[in-house]
């Protein structure tokens, strides 16, 4: 089934049902996902599924109706359902096709070499990662170890003659593993991604687990202070996460940033620049169009201390009397677009994380937070959350510390930033971010 004409017959039935305008995203697709527990595979899935999404826009009113029937009559009732809604609908003057259509060349998206990879492979490859991790000495207990992979077309058309499509492909797997007893257990993630099971390392995914358990063994709450912060990359990809959330267009018109009216004011040190990249080829969230039909690219937000931009959809843009960044985002064929990242990514900087720590001289190394999300007002962005890690004793890991809280507000956190390490990497926490550890000048520490 060619999901491009499926969507250019969706878009024509929503014209002849009384649409103005009309757009239609297709998909189709498969997914795969192996638990392992104990050696042996506790759940292993593998499931498909296909549908077509449509907007229907009449005078100034949109709606939209979704179904799995990709059949010309299954068209023709989501056709329908579509422009009811939109009768039905407010009037919004900013709603509507983007004005600009296009592709953008990503190469990369799909790999051929997934095909290649059977189901009992895929079940080695997890039980693999298991192994690495519960054969580390130390290790009490291996809570899970989990494959997961996607592969997938995509198709847009809409009624002013755009029509596209592209596949994509992406695996991933991460183990959770637990060192200590009773009181003192303490887990550690490891996680690696890629476009194909081939991509992935089992054994360094488990070490990784394995090392982060066992680096807080022993772990006691620290007295409270004032010091340097290295965040590492788990760490720096959630505040990330939550920070471009609130660079989006939408929750700055709603009045729910933090970052509404500082368009160009200084809010970061120089050394830290974001951007968002839906064009990398490495990137998970990376497509040649977004979610409306217009082309990807980068959008630098952050550089030299200041912020240059918001993410735009083509609505937010009109609103603002701007023009879209590319940031319509869909999470399937289910929901209509709207805005959204795609990859944020932090230029790495010069040092590794042992001289990012040797820097901090005596501060704390955090390796995990809890509760960010609910710990950060996105309007003043103020936050506490709890956090643990390994004090910096002299420039080098020390104790391991737990129950504590790390406390700042977003700007006074990103103006405070010293340096960014320069080994990044791509950690699918709160989205699709690309991120190396960060230190940190100083932040409030609380514990005993």
């Amino acid at each position: 089934m060619n999901l491009e004409d499926v969507a250019r017959r969706a878009v024509e039935a929503t014209v002849d049902a009384g649409a103005t305008d009309a757009e239609a995203w297709t998909e189709e697709g498969v997914s795969r996902r192996v638990r392992v527990y104990a050696g042996e595979v506790e759940s292993l899935s593998d499931a498909g599924g296909r549908g077509v999404g449509v907007r229907a826009f009449v005078d100034g009113r949109s709606g939209y109706a979704y179904g799995t029937d990709l059949s010309e009559p299954g068209q023709l009732e989501v056709a329908k359902a579509a422009r009811d809604a939109a009768e039905a609908a407010d009037p919004d003057e900013h709603d509507g096709l983007p004005d600009e259509f296009g592709t953008t060349p990503v190469d990369g998206l799909a790999s051929d070499a997934m095909s290649g990879w059977s189901t009992e492979d895929k079940v080695e490859l997890t039980l693999a990662v298991e192994r690495a991790a519960r054969e580390r000495p130390g290790v009490t207990q291996v809570e899970n170890a989990v494959y997961s992979d996607a592969q997938g077309s995509v198709a847009l058309a809409n009624s002013r003659g755009f029509a596209a499509g592209y596949d994509a492909t992406q695996a991933w797997a991460y183990a959770s593993a637990f060192a200590g007893e009773g009181a003192d257990l303490m887990t550690g993630l490891g996680i690696d991604l890629g476009r194909d099971p081939g991509a992935l390392d089992p054994d360094a995914i488990g070490a990784e687990a394995a090392d982060r358990a066992l680096a807080l063994v022993g772990a006691r709450q620290p007295e409270s202070r004032r010091c340097p912060v290295v965040l590492d990359a788990f760490v720096a990809v959630s505040f990330l996460g939550f920070i471009g959330s609130m660079l989006s267009a939408d929750a700055v018109q709603r009045g729910r940033s933090l970052f509404a009216d500082r368009e160009g004011d200084e809010i970061a040190d120089p050394v830290l620049a974001l951007a968002d990249d839906a064009t990398n080829p490495e990137g998970p969230a990376s497509a040649p169009f977004d979610g409306e039909g217009s082309p990807t690219r980068r959008t630098p937000l952050i550089e030299g201390g200041r912020l240059l931009t918001f993410l735009f959809d083509a609505r937010t843009a009109r609103r603002a009397g701007r023009a879209t960044t590319g940031n319509a985002s869909r999470g399937s064929y289910r929901s209509p677009p709207s805005v959204g990242t795609g990859n944020l990514v932090l230029e790495p900087g010069e040092k590794s994380l042992e001289e990012l720590l040797q820097a901090a001289g005596d501060g704390l190394y955090v390796t995990d937070v809890a509760g960010l999300h609910s710990g950060v007002n996105p309007v003043s962005g103020t936050f506490s959350v709890g956090a643990s890690g390994l004090l910096i004793e002299g420039g080098e890991r020390g104790t391991p510390v737990r129950e504590l809280t790390i406390a700042s507000d977003l700007v006074s956190m990103l103006k405070s930033v010293r340096a960014v390490g320069s080994e990044s990497r791509w950690i699918p926490l709160g989205g699709s971010v690309n991120a190396p550890p960060i230190l940190i000048g100083e932040m409030t520490v609380s514990g005993t």
